[in-house]
């Protein structure tokens, strides 16, 4: 049996802020743990450090200061950037780790801690846990001595070589001339650098979401709140809306008509494009199981498949990375194109389909809904005691549903990483089966529980 993790869940660790796993105490132990596992050999160790805009970053981020410097590692703060800037800036620099300090589409009340390892990618569950037990363990007795302590500095030039880097992943004989966006930085991390690089490349701007204030992240804007960005595509009479989230790693775009276009719509779009110019790898997709069957059967009349893992950026980064494929990402609007980046860009999977906009010389509303997406419905059901979900009605009710959908849909039933809770999920053609499905199975889980408490 596997050791149950404490404090990092499926993307970092992530709390209310100054309260359990989010406080200044735990951000010391972390940047001191994590400082001595990354301290390998003789060179000066450094570590990049950027965050988002939540008041709160104010006290993590020197608590992480103290750690590492106490660990012996040089540290280079960059100030609010988006993750993948901090992903892309730990490999540029050559540091041995990198820190996001950010709690993404979250309200300000919480924050978070992702880290990365040298080579910009996600920390291993395996190396996360191996932090944690030494966060457990006498850190003392192992910080540097008094002549090796690190030193902290800022790049100050770090949104500009983000900026750079975004830009040169869009086909350098097309710009952005003519084209009109709103652009939606969910006053998060984003904030300066995503206006900057549409605007550089040629495109009208009217951004939104860009006045942070430390309170304000992801209030009422962003990618989880698209109404505001559909409403100010419409008042505007924009060709295209993009709405960031809070650390600025996923996306959400709204077509010149208001209509929504989900991680899924982006994946396909990508997929094709690159496919059609002879640049996808592995001949598929890498989604999780959330995303739409749909999308896996506009993929099969493609040609392409689709590999599905369990939910987070992290797995669909490494299982693209095992089978060697250059697309992958999430309903929610992580896309992740390994071409460019080692985590999930929302700006730069926004540039790709602004390219291919460019290229047809169509509106969005007519290329951006690239297949039929199937009515999905999900819900959840929160339990007490273990989980229901081995209880023989529960197992009954899960092959009746399957073979009520037969092949033109599916079920799924799973367990939060965070909570007593099982999410149920159900698709198919028919949306009033669907939904008798999901309610069914929702009243089948809740009876199993009561009678397993």
């Amino acid at each position: 049996m596997s050791t149950p993790r404490r404090l990092f869940g499926t993307d970092g660790i992530r709390g209310t802020a100054n309260q359990g796993s989010m406080t200044a105490g735990v951000a010391l132990r972390l940047g001191q743990a994590a400082g001595l596992m990354f301290v390998r050999g003789a060179h000066r160790h450094q570590v990049v450090i950027g965050k988002d805009t939540r008041l709160s970053g104010y006290m993590i981020e020197p608590a992480l200061v103290a750690g590492f410097i106490g660990a012996g590692m040089d540290v280079t703060l960059v100030g609010p950037l988006p993750t993948p800037a901090i992903a892309m800036l730990t490999r540029s620099l050559r540091a041995d780790i990198g820190v996001m300090i950010s709690a993404s589409h979250n309200a300000y009340e919480d924050n978070g801690i992702k880290l990365f390892g040298p080579d910009g990618f996600k920390l291993s569950d395996e190396t996360e846990m191996e932090i944690e037990s030494l966060m457990d363990s006498e850190l003392g007795i192992r910080l540097a001595a008094s002549d090796k302590l690190g030193r902290a500095s800022r790049l100050d030039d770090a949104g500009g070589r983000y900026i750079e880097a975004a830009k040169a992943t869009f086909p350098r004989g097309l710009t952005l001339d003519g084209i009109k966006i709103v652009v939606d930085c969910a006053n998060g991390a984003g904030y300066r650098v995503a206006p900057t690089v549409l605007w550089e490349l040629g495109a009208t701007i009217i951004p939104v979401g860009v006045e942070p204030d430390g309170f304000n992240i992801n209030r009422g804007c962003g990618s989880t709140v698209p109404d505001l960005l559909r409403a100010k595509v419409l008042e505007h009479k924009a060709d295209l809306g993009i709405a960031l989230d809070g650390d600025a790693d996923r996306l959400l775009l709204v077509d010149e008509r208001g209509e929504p276009v989900d991680g899924d719509q982006i994946l396909a779009l990508i997929a094709r494009s690159w496919r059609q110019a002879g640049r996808l790898q592995g001949n598929g997709v890498v989604a999780t199981v959330m995303s739409n069957l749909g999308l896996e059967q506009f993929l099969a009349k493609e040609g392409l498949k689709l590999h599905r893992t369990k939910v987070g950026d992290r797995y669909v980064v490494e299982h693209m990375r095992a089978h060697g494929m250059n697309i992958g990402g999430e309903q929610s609007g992580h896309v992740i194109l390994s071409d460019y980046a080692t985590t999930g860009d929302g700006l730069v999977a926004a540039l790709q389909v602004l390219a291919v906009l460019v290229e047809v010389g169509r509106p969005a509303s007519e290329v951006c809904t690239v297949f039929h997406k199937l009515p999905q419905l999900l819900q959840n059901v929160r339990f007490a005691g273990r989980s229901p979900l081995d209880q023989p009605a529960v197992v009954e009710a899960v092959a009746a549903a399957e073979a009520r959908l037969g092949r033109s849909g599916r079920v799924l039933l799973r367990l939060s990483g965070t909570e007593p809770l099982v999410r149920v999920m159900a698709e198919g053609e028919d949306e009033t089966v669907v939904r008798e499905i999901v309610a069914g199975l929702c009243d089948t889980i809740k009876t199993a529980a009561e009678r397993a408490a």
